[in-house]
């Protein structure tokens, strides 16, 4: 068998000290994320944490960075999860744009609200993405290159 990790996107947005995230629906009950999901043939890594946002939250997101490239073994799934967030801006809302299936809401939320869901959070990745961010990681969006 040929090992693949399942190679996510992620948007980290602030806006006025607090965080877009998402609540949503897993098979591990309702857990908070920033707006992730899986990277689509087709589609650049930053198109993917695009449209993720759009689907998720209904806000239009324009990255501006690479935050970072985080690996996570999920030990009850068995599957290891290869994670690129980009950080950006909320450039525009469409609040009657239904949300992706799954996903509850999409919430502001400060630090140390994030901080004090941590136990419902989808995965380790969320709160140290945030942590990331207001340490100051920045990487330029072109350390990625997409060849055609």
């Amino acid at each position: 068998m040929i090992w693949k990790p399942n190679v996510t996107v992620a948007a980290v947005i602030e806006q006025d000290g607090k965080f877009l995230m998402v609540e949503e629906e897993t098979t591990e009950g309702i857990r908070f994320n920033q707006p992730a999901g899986h990277w689509e043939a087709g589609e650049t890594l930053t198109q993917g944490a695009v449209r993720e946002a759009l689907e998720e939250t209904a806000y239009h997101f324009s990255p501006e960075c690479l935050l970072g490239i985080y690996r996570w073994y999920h030990p009850g799934k068995d599957v290891t999860y290869l994670r690129f967030a980009f950080a950006g801006k909320a450039l525009g809302h469409e609040p009657q744009r239904p949300l992706d299936s799954g996903i509850l809401r999409a919430a502001w939320l400060s630090r140390d609200e994030i901080r004090a869901t941590a136990e419902r959070h989808r995965s380790p990745l969320v709160l140290q993405c945030i942590e990331d961010y207001l340490a100051g990681a920045r990487y330029p969006l072109e350390l990625v290159t997409h060849f055609p």
